[in-house]
């Protein structure tokens, strides 16, 4: 194996994992070490890589040729592409020992940091060195840093809940929201709720949003009402309502009272409409913009970058007001319309209005009829009065169009299994 003799693992979370062809596989999110009864440091049996689509597969240590700072990889042979489960005696070393707050053997207390992996003589891998923090009160994080050999720490020897969240999530902050909700789903309850409470609320709104709707629950309830109100406040008003209708009805008012109530307001509004139509799937901040806006208004508009992809590939035209409901609904523009129209025309000459809007009690069968028939990204959706209520964006529709536990990767699994897919486990 061409790699240095001792590799520090927190540093290889994300690194990109190549085939001996040169094409990239995956990316690295941990590595497996396996606990030994006669004192020894644990062995290191092999890395956790992810795949595209979410598949995290196991990588035996003695697949890989070569481990540096940029990439891993793999020698030749057949790549096992079963799902890594964890088994009893196992390890996962970022996500149970990182953070973990530990006793220097005639030394003072601190918090892990890093852990360094070893390869010996006979090519075995083991953990053999741990880069702790002296904890030193409030500022934990300013204290010496002491590398130490693995078996002068007490406390690494079993999983427990005396572990912080600091280094995880720099480990983890890189992590688009999907691929952090992914982690999370990995790590044991408890610990979850503590990685997730220390997000700031902005990131654990985005994280929240791509969970299932039992883990969203879950951490919701982990936090106290006040934390939670605000994290509502920075989800999407459709997501925030999607979460509080899966509480219970006094659970929900108790949360809407302590919102802002310019950010409750449009989330009680989704709250009224029916399940499986336009109303309770749609977004009620589209970009709205009036008909005297000109074309490069409208493309400043749209690339701002809090804007998801569906919501800014077009320009819903309406009167004034411009919040929903706002006055008369005209029309929409398409992002590759304003491309094409000289910056200083008027969004009212360019409008398309020759596509009906939805209605709020349109059902969901029927608007991914409409928005197939059509290839849209999004439509609009008005009142009876025609005025602008919101929009369904093609997201929506595949979110609430897959099965409600398609986010669980628990039921993926068995959907999995049940489908005679490879039993998940390690191939070493």
């Amino acid at each position: 194996m061409s790699t240095p003799n001792r590799v520090y693992i927190a540093r290889l979370a994300g690194v990109a994992v190549f085939d001996p062809n040169g094409d990239q596989v995956g990316r690295v999110r941990d590595a497996v070490a396996r606990m030994r009864s006669n004192q020894r440091p644990p062995e290191v049996v092999g890395l956790v890589a992810e795949m595209p689509m979410r598949r995290r597969i196991f990588l035996s240590i003695n697949r890989i040729t070569s481990i540096d700072p940029d990439a891993v990889v793999l020698g030749s042979g057949t790549l096992n592409l079963r799902r890594f489960s964890k088994r009893p005696n196992e390890l996962l070393v970022l996500a149970e020992v990182l953070d973990r707050r530990v006793q220097l053997e005639d030394g003072p207390a601190g918090s892990v940091v890093d852990v360094a992996m070893e390869c010996g003589r006979a090519g075995e891998w083991a953990l053999t060195r741990v880069a702790v923090r002296e904890q030193t009160g409030r500022l934990a994080r300013r204290g010496h840093l002491h590398q130490v050999e693995w078996d002068r720490v007490r406390g690494l020897g079993a999983v427990g809940d005396n572990r912080g969240t600091a280094n995880l999530l720099a480990v983890l902050e890189e992590l688009r929201p999907a691929d952090l909700a992914n982690a999370l789903q990995d790590l044991p309850d408890a610990r979850r709720n503590e990685v997730a409470a220390a997000l700031d609320d902005e990131r654990l709104a985005d994280v929240l949003s791509e969970l299932p709707e039992r883990d969203q629950v879950e951490i919701l309830a982990a936090l106290d009402r006040e934390r939670a109100a605000d994290v509502l406040e920075e989800m999407d008003p459709d997501d925030a309502a999607d979460l509080l209708n899966e509480l219970p009805p006094p659970e929900q008012d108790v949360l809407l009272d302590l919102m802002e109530p310019d950010e409750a307001d449009p989330v009680r509004q989704l709250l009224r409409y029916a399940s499986g139509t336009a109303g309770s799937v749609m977004t009620s901040e589209p970009v709205i913009l009036p008909p005297d806006a000109t074309v490069a208004e409208a493309l400043a508009r749209i690339r701002e970058p809090q804007l998801s992809p569906a919501v800014a590939a077009q320009v819903f035209v309406a009167r004034s007001p411009l919040t929903t409901p706002t006055g008369r609904y005209l029309g929409m523009v398409h992002f590759q319309r304003l491309l094409r129209e000289p910056p200083a025309d008027l969004l009212g000459g360019v409008v398309v209005n020759d596509i009906d809007p939805l209605r709020p009690t349109t059902p969901l069968p029927e608007i991914t009829r409409r928005m197939a028939t059509y290839d849209l990204v999004a439509m609009p959706v008005v009142d009876r009065n025609n005025r602008l209520v919101g929009a369904v964006t093609v997201d929506d529709v595949l979110d609430h169009s897959l099965p409600p536990d398609w986010r669980d990767r628990d039921a993926v699994r068995a959907a999995a299994a049940a489908a005679n897919e490879p039993l998940d486990g390690t191939d070493g």
